[in-house]
């Protein structure tokens, strides 16, 4: 049985889990809920004082004498539509376990009245078999900011799959690294770092680190000309190298895909022939690998030592197909 002091915030959660616009409770129906679900006997009066408390407490409550029927929570924490995209964004986002994306679904359906969640559940449970078995993002998340923001080194393991398809260690002495950012690429978190011994960033997905630690040492200070995101941005597809410019030469139809890759922000040189021209500062192994993805629609046209060893591996790749 909830105390009658606490009888305001059971008068809130009745009116998150029971009310929105197309279902607005009358007084009996509050009193019934709150009789039901806390075991609350309130007098109206004492309910109408809690909508009062509510109110000044900056929740917006539509009441009888703004709607005619009753009473509703008129502003959530999240509307619907917010709800809907955050909940579509966990599910579908691989570096978050099945059971961490069930867990925050949850808590966002729960902003929400019990019959708005429900048009939900259908949409959001869908099974996503790319989930990864990891169940240490939230708390690598956590680790690392605290790193950051005490300008502390941390140590961890880094995880890779094996032929069983099973997680395991890349290599038996663990990774200690200068946490600098983390930064959102390739759909996925990454932990952007130096090294204690030279100041060039390095990255790692933050849902392969394993059984991270802070230690007691301090990280050295970052000259103020590294940037997070442009390291990031010029690793396309979050591949490691030193970065160069790039020209690829693109046909017109993939320039969607192209935008969404590289942002607004990139080079386009117009052609007349249903090509355009795009210039880039990448790693080769990126351009490489973007070239493979959209083989028949790109071509590598400089650097000439980039695009000679791209045609050496188509050629050799043929040779595999020619056996």
């Amino acid at each position: 049985m909830a105390e009658k002091k606490h009888s305001a915030m059971a008068l809130l959660d009745i009116l998150i889990q029971y009310s929105d616009e197309d279902h607005i409770l009358s007084t009996r129906q509050l009193l019934d809920h709150l009789k039901n679900t806390y075991d609350l006997d309130l007098e109206r009066r004492t309910l109408y004082s809690n909508i009062d408390i509510l109110e000044q407490a900056g929740y917006v409550i539509s009441r009888y004498e703004d709607n005619g029927k009753g009473y509703y929570l008129e502003e959530k924490q999240f509307d619907k539509s917010e709800v809907l995209l955050l909940c579509n964004a966990i599910h579908s986002s691989h570096f978050i376990s099945d059971k961490q994306s069930t867990r925050l679904i949850n808590k966002l359906l729960k902003t929400l009245s019990r019959y708005e969640a429900s048009e939900f559940r259908g949409n959001v449970y869908m099974p996503n078999n790319q989930k990864t078995p990891s169940q240490e993002l939230m708390y690598n998340i956590s680790l690392v900011s605290e790193a950051i923001r005490d300008n502390k080194l941390i140590q961890f393991s880094y995880m890779r799959y094996n032929l069983d398809k099973k997680m395991e260690a890349r290599r038996e002495e663990p990774y200690i690294v200068e946490p600098r950012y983390i930064v959102y690429a390739d759909t996925r978190p990454y932990l952007i770092a130096t090294n204690r011994k030279y100041y060039d960033f390095v990255h790692y997905r933050l849902d392969r680190i394993s059984r991270a630690v802070i230690l007691d040492e301090k990280a050295k200070e970052l000259p103020k000309d590294k940037d997070a995101y442009e390291y990031a941005r010029n690793r396309l597809f979050m591949f490691a190298g030193e970065t160069e410019t790039v020209m690829f030469r693109c046909e017109d139809s993939i320039i969607d895909q192209m935008i969404d890759i590289f942002g607004t922000d990139v080079s386009i040189i117009r052609q007349d022939d249903g090509y355009f021209a795009l210039r880039v500062a990448t790693s080769k192994t990126g351009a490489r690998y973007l070239a493979q993805q959209f083989m028949d629609k790109i071509e590598i046209l400089e650097p000439e030592d980039l695009r000679q060893e791209f045609k050496k591996e188509l050629e050799d790749t043929l040779r595999k197909y020619k056996k």
